[in-house]
């Protein structure tokens, strides 16, 4: 299950959520999660890597690859977060575990 983190960029003061865990709307929902959080090129790619996987393999490649991608796309999505400047804004021990799920260092 996933778990959300409060993040903040201290640049320019922009808060989002960042998230960690399985994620059960991605497994659901698809790319459609990435689309709401504005995550426009992973919403693209994963859609079209889904759709020659779902004809090449008579879609049962694309459903493979929606459990695989369900473990892995929270933690992608918050490492981008990190990557553009973001950093977790919520209590010590909500971003000690964060950091620990993500496989990331407190600054």
């Amino acid at each position: 299950m996933a778990s959300m983190i409060p993040m903040k960029n201290f640049e320019n003061g922009l808060t989002k959520d960042g998230f960690y865990g399985f994620s059960w709307t991605t497994l659901f929902f698809g790319g459609f999660p990435a689309l709401f959080r504005g995550d426009f090129i992973t919403f693209l790619g994963l859609f079209a890597v889904l759709f020659v996987i779902a004809l090449i393999t008579a879609e049962i490649g694309a459903f493979i690859l929606m459990i695989a991608w369900a473990f892995m796309y929270n933690k992608y999505y918050t490492k981008k977060l990190i990557g553009k400047g973001y950093r977790f804004n919520g209590s010590a021990e909500q971003n000690a575990a964060a950091a620990n799920a993500i496989g990331v260092s407190l600054d």
